[in-house]
């Protein structure tokens, strides 16, 4: 099947060509990076976790959040989700590489990463949180390569790939768990420290996840006679509502509890995140466009008019794609180095190489998400054929 990704017109090749092109940027941009150091970054003593793994913690959302689609198909017999639940598990597979991705640009020696396996450390967080992604990515790799083949031979599945499909459920919700862990487990990051930060990662996940997954069923039925059904995407639409409104939720009750208690350790995170602090308001800008954003789409979703328009639903999902990518992408991870320890303020924004290595990595994610939704279309253009 792998060839079939192999074929296509100019414009399909126009785009992989482009995709290239960014990830030979970023590649090259990385070799710079691998050979001088991560001194090329904005990182440092104070801010040691940037936008590479801001990155990685956004990505992993998105990779859990195919079980929104999965767990309706499989355990509920929801036909509606049948054409689209290959879409989420490709989806998943392409993110969880993308994270692994940026794992290794984020880490000065990348072989370091061995140890993990060689001297494996149980008390360690990123110990299971390497087991959950890995796990989690050769899950979907298997269910979307054998449910797809049965489907290419017009055969059911085999039943012994159920089992495997519902142990990925849980496991999907593990990973973004695993996640939360790691920053909630430091004692000295005040802003990590809460007990509702899981949940908060999943409801976040659970909304950007689907939005995203709507947007890329939108741009599939404009390149080719793909057509996931209005019902399904309604669905979708209507999880990825709920799940922003849990997601605002959280993120109220965890302004109010800083407020309200009167910490200033606590305080003064969100203060820096959307007044500033230490004369520094770096991400006071986006933040806001971040809250315009949370706005903007639960006023779209919750009318059920606008939710059932395609250009409407179309402005809410990106509206949720870039409130929660600004949330997690860029303030969730740097905030909780800001201030310091002692108090201090320090001046943290991702470099030119930084930024063009990370690109490097979204292009290389997509230019596998592409191959596989070519695969899955080709497939199912022979079947229906």
């Amino acid at each position: 099947m792998l060839e079939k990704a192999l074929l296509g017109g100019w414009k399909y090749w126009l785009w992989i060509l482009g995709l290239l092109a960014v990830c030979l940027i970023g590649g090259l941009c990385y070799l710079w990076q691998f050979n001088v150091g991560l001194g090329i970054t904005g990182l440092g003593r104070d801010v040691a976790w940037g936008f590479y793994i801001a990155q990685f913690t956004f990505l992993v959302g998105v990779a859990a959040s195919a079980v929104m689609v999965v767990l309706p198909y499989y355990l509920h017999d929801y036909k509606e989700f049948g054409k689209i639940t290959i879409l989420g598990e490709c989806l998943a597979v392409s993110a969880i590489i993308m994270c692994v991705s940026f794992i290794l640009v984020d880490m000065g020696q990348p072989l370091r990463l061995m140890n993990i396996m060689l001297h494996p450390t149980p008390n360690s967080m990123i110990f299971w949180d390497v087991i959950a992604l890995n796990g989690y990515l050769a899950l979907n790799a298997l269910i979307g390569y054998v449910t797809l083949s049965a489907e290419r031979n017009g055969v059911p599945p085999p039943a012994w790939i159920k089992p495997i499909i519902i142990l990925s459920i849980p496991w999907a919700v593990s990973i973004h768990t695993v996640t939360a862990f790691l920053y909630a487990g430091l004692a000295a990051r005040p802003f990590w420290l809460t007990a509702v930060l899981a949940p908060r990662f999943l409801a976040s996940a659970f909304a950007s996840g689907p939005a995203i997954l709507i947007l890329l069923c939108m741009v599939i039925k404009r390149v080719s006679r793909f057509d996931a059904g209005s019902v399904a995407v309604g669905k979708l639409a209507v999880i990825a509502t709920y799940a922003m409104v849990v997601n605002v939720f959280f993120v109220l009750m965890e302004l109010f509890t800083a407020i309200y208690s009167g910490m200033p350790e606590h305080i003064s995170h969100f203060q820096y995140l959307f007044a500033g602090l230490g004369g520094d308001a770096t991400l006071v800008p986006w933040m806001r466009v971040s809250v315009a954003l949370a706005v903007l789409a639960l006023a779209l979703l919750l009318n059920p008019g606008t939710r059932r328009r395609e250009w409407t639903l179309s402005v809410a999902c990106l509206a949720i794609f870039g409130s929660i990518w600004i949330d997690k992408g860029l303030g969730m991870v740097v905030t909780g180095f800001i201030p310091t320890p002692l108090g201090r303020v320090a001046k943290y924004w991702p470099t030119a190489p930084e930024l063009m290595i990370s690109l490097g990595v979204y292009a290389a994610g997509l230019l596998l998400l592409t191959a596989f939704y070519k695969i899955v279309l080709s497939v199912r253009g022979e079947t229906a054929a």
